[in-house]
């Protein structure tokens, strides 16, 4: 029994971290590059500086979290697309109510905190695609077979490629850098959503362990075979998420280059 339950667990284990890994461990990037990019902002110009890339990325933040909402049937009682308020340190927000006997409603807590994250970097790819020439070129490095092996010099093709003589002197390419940068900037899961994901993601684990008994009692696969085809598909949302972290890390240090003489501490 007991080597039964080992058996069950690292079953489990094993493919939430497959599943999810990749979501934490680039949510945990991007939830960091956005803090030190607000605190120099913050350091140089005030609370305020960070509006000028947040009236669009806020809303974009919104918007994901309203509309994963909706697909786990969620009430959605008010939304606040782009409301900054400096004593709290809030600039938009979603309340939303479910039903805590519904398993599916309280499973979708997780996804509901994490929409920012797959909302914005699929606008953000849908952005590249349809402003920047060869916006399709730019993005297939990233989601065409990336490992740890290759990932360095993916990363230096695509800056080489978004940064290419033909883009720089297109207006659409700044429009898109800009955007981008909003976007970035405002893409991670706030403090408040990372509060609500624990509590669905708990469900998840708990619903993958009971899926894993059910098929070890019966004897047959389990969900691993299962995950095992769609692991094949997580390097394209891996190649978009890192996309993502390039803009995020490219704008922090350029804000802290061309701020740097505006320090006030």
């Amino acid at each position: 029994m007991e080597n039964l339950i080992t058996q069950i667990a690292l079953a489990t284990f094993s493919q939430i971290v497959g599943i999810f890994g990749i979501f934490f461990v680039c949510g945990f990037i991007l939830s960091k590059t956005q803090t030190w990019t607000a605190r120099t902002y913050a350091r140089a110009v005030g609370w305020r500086g960070i509006l000028w890339t947040a009236w669009i990325g806020t809303p974009i933040h919104e918007l994901g979290h309203a509309l994963v909402a909706r697909l786990f049937r969620h009430r959605v009682n008010k939304i606040s697309l782009f409301q900054p308020n400096q004593s709290t340190g809030n600039l938009g927000s979603v309340d939303h109510s479910f039903n805590p006997k519904s398993l599916y409603q309280r499973m979708g807590n997780f996804f509901i905190g994490a929409a920012p994250l797959f909302f914005g970097t699929a606008v953000l790819t849908l952005l590249l695609i349809t402003l920047v020439p060869n916006g399709k070129e730019i993005i297939r490095p990233l989601t065409d077979g990336t490992s740890f092996t290759t990932l360095w010099t993916n990363v230096i093709r695509t800056f080489r490629l978004l940064f290419s003589s033909e883009n720089i002197h297109e207006w659409s390419f700044w429009l898109f850098l800009y955007i981008s940068f909003c976007i970035a900037s405002h893409v991670a899961p706030s403090k408040e959503d990372r509060k609500s994901m624990w509590g669905g993601f708990f469900w998840i684990v708990l619903l993958f362990f009971l899926l894993n008994a059910i098929a070890l009692g019966f004897q047959k696969p389990g969900l691993t075979a299962w995950l095992e085809h769609l692991t094949r598909y997580l390097g394209i949302f891996f190649g978009m998420f890192l996309y993502t972290i390039i803009l995020s890390l490219f704008h922090f240090v350029l804000a802290s280059i061309l701020l740097f003489p505006l320090r006030k501490y």
